[in-house]
């Protein structure tokens, strides 16, 4: 008897241990992907890429390359190419096709929208097992192309795709904001153009441009109109300030740390910028990139990703060739809080494969978006706009230095702005950084970007933005954006209804109770034999 119920105990622990690995909410079977033995090549499959152009016909040809050339290495994997002009919608296509089963199998996308897509069930591949097979994985022996070894991509730009300590995405291209100066302009103010900007140098030029002649026109341009400071993205300036102030942003667990006293110090001092009119926002006022080159802004923040859209030279530009005013452009990093310790956000495209029910179509998935990251398809995309290769085989490579060294040769291809931009974040690459990713956080972003947005226009309505109307801001902002919902990674005191008992969590406690009715019987068999006994 006493055997028995050793043996019947020990099944018990064997049974609670299976269960307790069943019911890790799948955390087991999503972060591992089996890798086929070999990519069967007797079989045709049908992948589709989403993919984003910058409304660049030079992007659009350079895609359908890539597939050509893909296909014809190989020809059983058809690549149905779609094409979005911009993120939002691949964002949105992608939660609505989650719901139907009908994602596509390569994405090109950002981190903080893949930690919304995974919490779907096994949506979005785990890449760890993929990236180091030996025959498939990154520098691969079977692969048919030369394609980057997982060391040769940059540490820093691969490692932004780990999300839970997993790898989700490949890096594609790399791009930083930059400030676009009318350089012109600003000596003919009296100022010099510093090799790093910082918040005070902008405020203060972009005030002394606001004084009018007695006709009523802005003396540096002789114009009526006159936007000294334009940001395009308003919440990469709010994030890249607090960044550099060390202040509260978000914690990689969720928590929501953006309304704090910097914050709403922060939000005053712009707020007085907006006021004067010496400062304004894309939402508000347009591209920053027309009024750059209408000679009506001095200092245009966008990405490096917009370079060919900012100069005189610009071949790329929005406004009739009447209007575009001659000055002289330069690139700089954003400005600073500290220009000793420089910091500035990593932005740009990454790839993520979606799970399939057969692994062969995942594996043939895998290939393509590792053909995306060959020399060929990273030199030549990154020539479109100020993006930068992400592996070093790419920026190393012969074909890319004597591109780079061939700025200014002329106002297309080489145009020396779209270059200065290239370099610029190639030179930073160690001074960027990325926001913490988790289910929520493309919502913190958006939420970052109006709270500049609305004391920006509230400024400009006459409105007076005191500590009243922060708080109120704040509040509101959370409501809008749901971030009171975002659910905190391990927080205890987390006491809101998650719904239903999931059944694996529901069968454990149904074992659990087995378990110790089992345990008293036994207990109470030996107690019942040891008094016979005596």
């Amino acid at each position: 008897m006493r055997k028995i119920g050793k043996t019947l105990l020990l099944a018990v622990f064997a049974l609670l241990c299976a269960g307790c690995l069943g019911g890790c909410h799948g955390r087991v079977s999503t972060t591992s992907f089996a890798v086929p033995a070999s990519f069967d090549e007797e079989d045709s499959y049908e992948i589709t890429f989403w993919a984003k152009n910058d409304t660049n016909k030079t992007q659009v040809r350079i895609y359908n390359k890539a597939v050509e050339g893909f296909q014809k290495l190989y020809p059983n994997i058809k690549v149905n190419l779609r094409l979005y002009t911009n993120y939002g919608d691949i964002y949105n296509d992608v939660i609505t096709n989650i719901s139907t089963g009908t994602t596509p199998n390569v994405c090109i996308t950002y981190p903080d929208h893949i930690a919304t897509y995974k919490t779907g069930k096994h949506t979005v591949v785990p890449l760890d097992d993929l990236a180091a097979d030996p025959k498939y994985g990154l520098g691969g022996t079977e692969l048919k192309f030369d394609g980057p070894s997982q060391e040769e991509i940059i540490p820093k730009f691969l490692e932004e795709g780990r999300i839970d300590g997993f790898l989700y995405a490949l890096p594609f291209m790399r791009s930083t904001e930059a400030c676009y100066i009318n350089k012109t302009y600003v000596e003919k103010l009296g100022y010099e153009v510093p090799d790093v900007l910082t918040w005070d140098y902008i405020w203060e030029v972009s005030e002394a441009a606001m004084e009018k002649d007695k006709d009523g026109n802005f003396r540096v341009n002789g114009q009526n109109v006159m936007i000294p400071f334009l940001y395009k993205s308003t919440d990469n300036m709010m994030i890249q300030m607090l960044q550099q102030l060390g202040a509260g942003y978000s914690t990689p667990q969720g928590e929501v740390l953006l309304f704090n006293d910097t914050t709403k110090e922060l939000l005053q001092e712009i707020a007085s910028h907006a006021k004067s009119r010496s400062f304004s926002t894309f939402k508000i006022s347009s591209y920053p990139a027309n009024f750059l080159n209408a000679g009506q802004c001095i200092f245009a923040i966008d990405s490096t990703a917009g370079a060919t859209w900012m100069g005189s030279d610009a071949p790329l530009v929005d406004i009739s060739p009447d209007k575009v005013v001659d000055f002289e452009t330069v690139v700089r990093p954003v400005p600073q809080a500290d220009p000793d310790h420089l910091q500035m956000i990593s932005q740009g495209p990454s790839v993520c494969i979606f799970n399939k029910p057969d692994p062969q179509e995942v594996l043939a998935s895998w290939l393509f978006a590792q053909y995306l990251l060959t020399n060929e398809v990273q030199i030549s995309y990154s020539g479109t706009e100020g993006y930068l290769p992400v592996t070093s085989k790419a920026q190393q490579s012969e074909e890319y230095l004597d591109y780079l060294a061939a700025a200014g040769e002329d106002t297309k291809d080489h145009y020396q702005i779209k270059i200065d931009a290239s370099r610029l974040i190639m030179d930073h690459t160690e001074d960027t950084f990325v926001t913490p990713v988790f289910n929520g956080s493309a919502s913190l972003r958006d939420a970052a970007g109006h709270l500049i947005e609305d004391v920006s226009k509230g400024a400009r309505r006459k409105k007076e933005i005191d500590d009243s109307y922060i708080q109120k801001l704040f509040e509101s902002t959370e409501k809008l954006y749901h971030l009171d919902q975002i659910q905190v990674e391990g927080k205890e005191e987390d006491l809101r209804d998650l719904g239903p008992f999931p059944a694996t969590a529901v069968g454990l406690l149904t074992l659990l109770g087995i378990a110790w009715a089992l345990i008293l019987l036994y207990v109470i068999a030996d107690w019942l034999r040891s008094g016979k006994k005596s």
